[in-house]
């Protein structure tokens, strides 16, 4: 709910519309934050009403199974590989890296396919989301394009 508080709060600042479309940046954020602060308040509720939440075993793992600290790790460093790499090395290299790293942590050891998949999807969303005019920086700046 804190999450949910601090994205409405920051969502104020942002158009909510704008001039070449209905939808603005902000009415998205609005709508998450104002989404968490709701499904917040349930779980809030449901558990003052004494409903207890067991672990449901998934399809291939264990309820009790024990967190793959390896995966998380992976994932985390996914997360945030567009901090440090976005600018210097574009868009399309950023998300091929991130793909394989998710991809790593979901549990593939096909690196050479996730890296292809990773970025056929990349560069081709920086193409499209160029095509449509929405800039996402240079391809790969290092190379000068």
């Amino acid at each position: 709910m804190v999450i949910g508080a601090v994205w409405l709060v920051n969502a104020y600042g942002l158009p909510q519309g704008a001039r070449y479309a209905a939808v603005g940046p902000g009415l998205f954020v609005t709508i998450s934050g104002a989404a968490l602060l709701i499904l917040g308040a349930i779980l809030i509720l449901q558990i003052w009403r004494g409903e207890s939440f067991q672990p449901q075993d998934a399809e291939d793992a264990l309820a009790d199974a024990k967190m793959d600290k390896r995966a998380f790790l992976t994932a985390l460093v996914a997360v945030a590989v567009p901090v440090a790499t976005m600018g210097p090395l574009g868009m399309p290299f950023t998300a091929t890296l991130s793909f394989v790293l998710v991809a790593n942590a979901f549990g593939s050891r096909r690196w050479w396919m996730d890296l292809t998949c990773g970025a056929i999807l990349a560069c081709a969303s920086w193409f499209l989301f160029s095509q449509l005019g929405l800039q996402l920086g240079r391809f790969f700046p290092p190379l000068g394009f």
